[in-house]
């Protein structure tokens, strides 16, 4: 793609990163075709490509534009794109780059500002957002359809069932799990120490980040991400791997090197978090677990979250840890596709999210599981509005085994 940046905008970092990822797009519009939003609507700025271009446009006339706000608003940071593009664009990091952009530079209105800056206060700190979700569960009849649905169950905090042992993993915590899923790390940990390996947390862990990157408040997202690294680099020290049980929070966490790479004094502990981080599928795919030749009659539906698939890159590890643990996993129609959870999406767009969800859960049920099973807590919660089934984390199925 031929662009004429803005000198402006060529002038700073971001600028040249975006400039460097728009010339490697070929306008192939291969994207669109595993585009969800664009699937819902049809229109060319609802999908990866238009929304390039809008991207572009902003940078080229050094302008912010309602209406490229308007259809990254309503992206869904999925990336199947990148999984599909022949090119290799890095559309998540432009989307990045565009977002924060429109955010610095088109206020929103009042409510749209107080909403924002509730998410990406409150929802970080696991105190705080303890006491809102119990607050919120109290009055939940009394709010609207889809404040009420957005309120999740408080969970009570799990000891974990863990012994001393020279072999070590730290587990992220993050922020919505530990509060409203605390059984999944739990459950980990209990897996863990039956193999001889002990489970430990960072004791000054925060949020990951993720959360306000996709909001374009890119200063509280890089404080975040600073503090994090910090905590995590001095606790998994004596630690063989940082495990993540939550994909949304982990491919963050993996990219931190590269988020975080302007910051001469954490750019190294940065690259060291990221390298020592995996997903739990990866970590447990390299131990030796119980295997079960005979199922126990439990049909599976699993749905992978597009921050596994799309953003780490891995698949076919939980399903073949489940077969292994004597599940069986019925076929799922469109598996690549989000189920409109994507963080705060469900919230923010509720309206391309339900039809999302509409999709995903009739996909999911076609072929009548016993459960349905995923690996992200966003996921867990939105998918568990419209199914019929239990919906858990895949980490609980192979502890329950």
């Amino acid at each position: 793609m031929q662009t004429r940046l803005h000198t402006r905008v060529l002038a700073t970092a971001a600028g040249r990163r975006a400039d460097e990822i728009l010339r490697a797009c070929v306008h192939c519009g291969f994207c669109n075709a595993t585009c969800p939003t664009y699937q819902l609507t049809g229109d060319e700025l609802d999908g990866p490509r238009g929304r390039i271009y809008l991207i572009k446009d902003v940078l080229e006339r050094d302008q912010a534009s309602r209406v490229a706000q308007r259809h990254l608003d309503r992206c869904l940071t999925c990336r199947a794109c990148e999984t599909t593009c022949p090119s290799g664009v890095a559309y998540g990091e432009l989307a990045e780059i565009g977002r924060a952009r429109l955010e610095r530079e088109l206020p929103r209105s009042v409510v749209q500002r107080v909403l924002r800056w509730w998410l990406v206060t409150v929802m970080p700190r696991r105190a705080l957002f303890a006491f809102f979700v119990k607050a919120g569960g109290a009055v939940r009849a009394l709010l609207p359809r889809v404040l009420s649905r957005a309120v999740p169950h408080a969970a009570r905090p799990l000891p974990w069932r863990t012994t001393a042992s020279s072999r070590r993993v730290l587990l992220l915590e993050g922020c919505a799990q530990a509060v409203v899923t605390p059984q999944v790390n739990a459950a980990l940990a209990g897996l863990l120490s039956e193999r001889g390996i002990e489970a430990v947390r960072a004791q000054h862990e925060t949020c990951c980040g993720s959360l306000a990157l996709h909001l374009g408040a890119e200063s509280k997202a890089l404080a975040s991400m600073a503090a994090n690294v910090d905590a995590l680099f001095e606790a998994g020290q004596q630690c063989e791997a940082i495990v993540s049980t939550a994909s949304g929070c982990g491919v963050t966490v993996k990219e931190y090197g590269r988020l975080l790479d302007h910051d001469p004094a954490r750019r190294e502990r940065a690259r060291w978090v990221a390298e020592h981080t995996v997903d739990a599928a990866q970590f447990l795919a390299t131990i030796d677990l119980p295997q079960r030749k005979q199922s126990r009659g439990h049909r599976v539906a699993w749905h992978s979250p597009c921050t596994l698939t799309h953003g780490q890159r891995v698949s076919g590890l939980v399903e073949r840890l489940l077969r292994d643990a004597g599940y069986d996993l019925v076929p799922v129609a469109d598996a690549h596709l989000c189920c409109g959870s994507a963080g705060t999406y469900s919230l923010l767009q509720s309206g391309m999210a339900q039809r999302l969800l509409d999709d995903k859960v009739a996909n999911l049920m076609a072929n009548r599981p016993d459960v349905i099973a995923t690996a992200n807590i966003g996921c867990a919660l939105h998918i568990a509005h419209g199914a019929t089934v239990p919906v858990k984390h895949w980490i609980e199925l192979l502890a329950s085994a």
